[in-house]
């Protein structure tokens, strides 16, 4: 099977790619690297079912030209930065809405008939109802990056029933691991390869959120495109329970000292958000994928106890 991945040498697209690679198919990464980064793709260098493509999903006949003969589409490449669509009101709207409907337009011109898809819980926004249900609505993102998403499933929606093209929608926790290149574990350990004795948190370390490690992201999936059967599909991928920023940063500063033997001490801002367009609680109900048989190996602490140690071990080692 010919595989083609947008946001190839990002954070969850290079694990893909891994694992498409291991499992014996073709894959194209596609991506512009503004947030994905080259060394992601350094493994697959020497693999004859590897290609990478440099280029932007705004160019639609570079697209589709890189996409003819693909079987499937995984689609992650966002601008996964929330916090840049405050300052930059278009990039979501460039990089998220206008790619999104270049991917699908590609997919029709080139008869690709499946979509796997990477949403997110900011569609949401502040869900009164928590853990939060696929069902929930209306929906009312609160960020630039939750609006760009939630206008994605809807051209999805209408692709896939005018088109003929099935689709995986999954609404994302946020996924932490190897490979992380935004998000507060590779911000905080960024922070403090830089200063050592210090880690300032933006917020009072309140907000607490749904945390999935990549590994577990990439499991599901792919379960998901094996076992789940309808044509169209939209399913919350998430662990069990919340973590909060406090947990975060003390764990991140606790596994620090051990790496370095320099304790670093936290220090915590004001406020519930971290950012403009922050969600301060998210929780998403897993239970409708657990139906199909579906679950994370770890829960939310765990997820971030071991991407912790992940990206530690990767950005001291640069060092």
């Amino acid at each position: 099977m010919k595989v083609m991945i947008t946001g190839g040498a990002g954070f969850i697209g290079s694990h893909l790619c891994a694992r498409f690679l291991n499992d014996g198919h073709q894959v194209v990464a596609f991506d512009n690297l503004i947030l994905g980064r080259r060394e992601h793709l350094f493994p697959f260098a020497k693999n004859t079912n590897f290609a990478f493509v440099e280029a932007d999903l705004i160019d639609l006949s570079t697209v589709r030209r890189e996409m003819a003969g693909a079987d499937l589409v995984v689609h992650m490449a966002a601008n996964s930065d929330i916090s840049q669509g405050a300052a930059r009101t278009d990039v979501d709207m460039q990089n998220g809405t206008i790619a999104t409907y270049n991917v699908l337009e590609a997919m029709r011109l080139n008869e690709v008939k499946q979509l796997l898809f990477a949403s997110t819980s900011a569609i949401y926004g502040e869900a009164s109802v928590k853990p939060t249900p696929e069902s929930y609505g209306p929906l009312f993102p609160i960020s630039f990056y939750g609006a760009s998403k939630l206008a994605c499933e809807a051209m999805i929606s209408a692709f896939s029933h005018n088109c003929g093209i099935k689709a995986w929608m999954y609404r994302f926790a946020n996924i932490v691991g190897s490979n992380s290149t935004h998000g507060a574990i590779h911000d905080f350990v960024a922070r403090l390869v830089k200063e050592p004795t210090t880690l300032n948190v933006l917020g009072n370390g309140t907000q607490r959120k749904s945390y999935l490690h990549v590994s577990d992201c990439v499991e599901g999936m792919l379960y998901g495109y094996a076992n789940v059967r309808e044509d169209f599909s939209c399913l919350n991928l998430a662990s069990e329970g919340v973590t909060n920023v406090r947990f975060i940063a003390e764990e991140v500063a606790r596994q620090m000292g051990e790496a370095t033997g320099v304790k670093p001490q936290v220090v915590f801002g004001e406020g519930d958000r971290g950012w403009v367009g922050d969600v301060p609680y998210t929780h998403l109900d897993g239970s409708a994928y657990a139906r199909y048989g579906w679950k994370a190996r770890m829960n939310s602490d765990e997820a971030v106890r071991q991407a912790i140690r992940e990206v530690i071990a990767e950005k001291v080692a640069r060092k």
